[in-house]
């Protein structure tokens, strides 16, 4: 199994994650066009890509779902809740309703589907297995729960939120409500936030962590690093970062 990012962070969001013949998206928050040039990016096309596993309904994850199903013929499958909260009903689509809680099988991988706390309607995150390698992908919660915890223990990979410095969030210049819901129950996870989740998991299996959804105004990659490294006892340049341009590049399990 290996992985890959397109982009993250509040301009939008797309994971590539590839086992035996099967490819899958988590989240398109890029347009057809966007999109192409960046699967090309990392030597794929439109055509390649099997199915859509959709977050939730903020625009920077699902902004180009829709669009690009259309275009591509990509089956898209999201939480009803998810679908719900949508703009576009997901008309002409092959759309498929998943349960937050319920395993299930595309082609080739795994997906263990779990429920997280954020201002969404049904929101989800993923654990991907091909049955040799476990990838974690956690990039929109507002707070640690045991059974995220529990969902995310012996992973070989993570990608993880680390939205924001709580520091530089408080002394920035967004709005009061914005910071409050930022760093708030149901917002983001801080630095310290996810470094604490990483501290509760088996490290010994950990292969690949990557920071993902950085803000670009209330954080930075070295502080992401700094955190998670103390967390794992490693050297902070160990740990990725996906960015919102560049994403990052195929990472192998």
């Amino acid at each position: 199994m290996r992985f890959a990012s397109l982009g993250s962070g509040s301009r939008g969001n797309a994971l590539v994650v590839e086992a035996g013949k099967t490819r899958l998206l988590i989240d398109a928050g890029f347009g057809p066009r966007e999109m192409s040039r960046r699967l090309g990016r990392l030597g794929l096309a439109a055509g390649d890509i099997d199915a859509v596993l959709v977050t939730h309904e903020h625009s920077d994850h699902i902004g180009g779902v829709f669009a690009c199903a259309r275009r591509f013929g990509w089956p898209v499958l999201l939480t009803h809740g998810t679908l719900a909260a949508c703009r576009d009903d997901g008309a002409d689509a092959c759309v498929t309703l998943i349960d937050s809680h319920q395993s299930l099988s595309v082609g080739d991988v795994c997906v263990h589907p779990f429920p997280v706390p954020h201002d969404a309607r049904e929101p989800v995150q993923f654990v991907l297995t091909d049955g040799a390698g476990r990838l974690g992908v956690l990039t929109d919660a507002g707070h640690v729960t045991p059974h995220m915890v529990a969902m995310l223990d012996a992973c070989d990979a993570m990608v993880l939120e680390c939205n924001h410095d709580a520091r530089m969030l408080a002394a920035g210049s967004y709005p009061q409500a914005l910071k409050r819901r930022i760093g708030g129950l149901w917002g983001h996870l801080d630095n310290a936030a996810a470094a604490t989740l990483l501290s509760q998991l088996s490290r010994s299996p950990l292969r690949h962590v990557v920071a993902a959804h950085l803000s670009e105004e209330n954080n930075s990659p070295a502080l992401a690093q700094e955190a998670l490294s103390a967390a794992l006892d490693c050297a902070p340049d160990w740990i990725g970062i996906a960015t919102q341009n560049e994403g990052f590049d195929w990472r192998d399990l």
